[in-house]
């Protein structure tokens, strides 16, 4: 029976045998692992050379002898000659060291195994008679794939110490527009401390049933949890030893508040991360058709958040002709936004585009001009959540015909 081990090379020595292509591989596997590598060789292929060379490895320029396993940890031979990498595993069994050889995996003591990884978990395929690299790749590409779409079972079940915090933007809605590292680390979460926007239902039928989700989204004009409290609860659940994943709607910075939560972490201590996502500015326009930027129509984006004061800087990006001004959070002010551009001259046939409820069912666009915008949105009773685009790239019929679309009604 072989029985897989996981060995720990950091800082110790490995021995390669052999100067061509696969030792090559191989030489950049064990350095990943900080493994010492003495390399043995009389004569290097340029791949090999040139990884030597850059890592200052130790070269022994000279046919393999048996005293070259002496202090070893871990031998690999792989010179191309049968009789050569038997004779280097003989060695290996007298000294009582682990031997893989790679031209005749049946007569080494060791293996390698097709590898993968996700977080801390680290996953290896091999064979238990003889050797099947192909097949041992296939099943590990297969078993990397359910990894990455969050199917496995990733949690620790062990209690620890090692808690931490990962910020993680859900994108705008639809589950496979988060992107693979995102699904990863919800699927090793002990807690979920999650906004209203984003994929959460879809991700919390995926999660554990033991898993601690709280909810902290803000609607308009509430904030049932501030900002000082989700940063503390984030830190108190990290230093408890848990996953921690604060997950979002788009991106975590982009309007999300994720910089002042890495601070919070960083302050306390807490190993913090951020994995982007889809950014509402930039992907809900999209899904109208409407892209942020085209080709002889604008070459600048201007994102603000509607909830904040009138800028010049935003007043100029409304005026300019060549920049597409992205807001969000904006439904509420709207009338302030389309006054003060019009006081700042800002032509009435401008443009605009609203689009609520982007990637879901209930997407809705509006299209109408700045003049007309106020009323239009009266109208048709416009909602958050909403992103609202100015600028030319808006303009009916730029890429869509303008018609009504299966799930993305227009108006």
């Amino acid at each position: 029976m072989t029985r897989m081990i996981g060995l720990s090379l950091i800082d110790r020595r490995v021995v390669l045998v052999g100067g061509g292509a696969v030792a090559a591989r191989r030489l950049a596997a064990f350095l990943a692992d900080g493994a010492l590598v003495r390399v043995v060789a009389p004569e290097l292929a340029p791949s090999t050379r040139a990884l030597v060379a850059e890592h200052d490895v130790d070269w022994v320029a000279r046919p393999f002898e048996p005293e070259d396993v002496d202090d070893a940890w871990l031998v690999h031979t792989a010179t191309g000659d049968r009789s050569v990498d038997r004779e280097v595993a003989a060695a290996c069994d007298r000294k009582r060291v682990f031997c893989i050889n790679a031209s005749d995996g049946a007569h080494g003591s060791a293996r390698m195994t097709a590898q993968t990884a996700a977080g801390d978990v680290v996953i290896g395929v091999g064979s238990s008679v003889g050797a099947d690299p192909r097949r041992a790749v296939l099943v590990r590409d297969a078993i990397r794939a359910s990894l990455d779409a969050g199917r496995l079972p990733l949690r620790r079940r062990r209690a620890s110490t090692a808690g931490r915090v990962d910020l993680i933007g859900g994108g705008p809605g639809p589950i496979d527009l988060m992107t693979v590292r995102a699904r990863r680390l919800l699927a090793e979460a002990d807690v979920v401390v999650a906004d209203r926007l984003g994929p959460t239902e879809a991700v919390m039928a995926e999660l554990d049933p033991d898993v601690l989700v709280i909810d902290v989204g803000k609607r308009p004009g509430a904030h049932p949890v501030p900002q000082e409290e989700i940063n503390a609860l984030l830190v108190m659940h990290a230093d408890a030893g848990r996953r921690v994943v604060r997950l979002k709607g788009g991106d975590p910075f982009v309007y999300g508040r994720g910089g002042e939560e890495v601070i919070a972490c960083r302050e306390a201590g807490v190993p913090v991360e951020v994995t982007p996502g889809a950014s509402s500015a930039i992907s809900v326009p999209q899904a109208a058709g409407i892209p942020v930027t085209h080709r002889g129509t604008a070459s600048a984006v201007h994102v603000v958040n509607g909830q904040g004061d009138l800028s010049t800087v935003t007043l100029q990006s409304l005026a300019d002709p060549q920049t597409t001004t992205v807001m969000l959070m904006g439904v509420a002010a709207l009338p302030k936004v389309v006054g003060a551009a019009r006081a700042h001259g800002v032509r009435d046939d401008l443009p605009v585009a609203i689009v609520e409820n982007g990637h879901t069912p209930m997407q809705r666009t509006t299209r109408s001009t700045l003049g007309e915008v106020v009323s239009a949105a009266a109208e048709v009773g416009v909602r958050n959540p909403a992103v609202i685009v100015f600028g030319d790239v808006a303009a009916a019929e730029l890429l869509l015909p303008s018609r009504v679309h299966a799930g993305n009604a227009e108006s």
